[in-house]
């Protein structure tokens, strides 16, 4: 609850009516944008309209609690609430299969496995041969884990630039240990996509720093849009087990368990 201080700080802050439509107007299409390069990836059961009305409430959260202050533009501000409004709405629906999931944690756990027999970031057709699938059957399966890949590591991507400024101008100022544990989490994000192959790394590439569609991104490279969102699919569940791999062996990662685990001392 905001105290009163606060609330006079935010209603000073706050654009009168007519300020306050206009830029829930001249920010409704960037609600369409973002809501439809998140619906590419979902089911068809999942509406479309349905992610545009969680959309519009996280820009309406955007235009009332943005502060000039922070040096921060609306936009760019306004684009982490709307897509943060859409992914905790898919979340409260739970429209992922918990067999998708399962299967996705196959694939994950035969990438670590691979990755530790053979040196190096397996290809499709030894991940689906480790599974005891055709190449074709795993790719299927690739194409239907595409709704799977919304979360945590796609916003390590879209967070980038102006964008990333306005997490970090919103986010509450964080100790020490946490900035320093957050850097080398993006440091071993880096590292981990340079051992994706190249075509993996120009999906992500495309996709998230050029911003372009699925579709754009398969005209670019000469392959259709499904081949695209299977790369994709695969490039991030590649990601995910590279990550759980060197976050285990992390210093700063254990050092955090090793925090979480030990008791207090006891006064004497």
């Amino acid at each position: 609850m905001l105290s009163a201080s606060e609330k006079s700080e935010h209603v000073a802050l706050a654009p009168d009516s007519a300020e306050r439509q206009r830029l829930l107007t001249e920010n409704l299409q960037e609600v369409r944008y973002i809501a439809r390069r998140i619906h590419d990836r979902l089911p068809s059961h999942v509406p479309f309209d349905d992610l545009v009305h969680a959309g519009i409430l996280g820009l309406i959260d955007a235009v009332d609690r943005f502060d000039p202050g922070k040096n921060v533009q609306l936009k760019s501000y306004a684009r982490f609430r709307i897509r943060g409004a859409i992914l905790d709405s898919l979340r409260q629906m739970d429209w992922s299969p918990r067999n998708l999931r399962r299967q996705a944690r196959r694939i994950e756990e035969a990438v670590r496995e691979l990755s530790a027999e053979l040196g190096h970031a397996p290809s499709e057709p030894e991940i689906a041969l480790k599974l005891g699938l055709p190449l074709e059957d795993f790719q299927i399966l690739l194409g239907d884990l595409r709704s799977l890949d919304i979360g945590s590591l796609q916003a390590q991507f879209e967070a980038t630039g102006e964008e990333a400024a306005s997490v970090v101008a919103t986010r509450l100022e964080e100790d020490p240990f946490q900035t320093t544990l957050r850097t080398e989490l993006r440091v071993l994000l880096s590292g981990a996509i340079e051992e994706l192959d190249a075509k993996e790394r120009q999906v992500l590439g495309l996709y998230y720093l050029e911003e372009l569609t699925m579709k754009e991104v398969g005209v670019i490279m000469g392959v259709g849009e499904s081949r695209v969102s299977q790369i994709h699919t695969a490039a991030l569940l590649r990601l995910r087990a590279r990550l759980g791999d060197r976050v285990g062996s992390s210093p700063g990662t254990r050092n955090a368990r090793h925090a979480e685990n030990v008791p207090a001392k006891e006064d004497s």
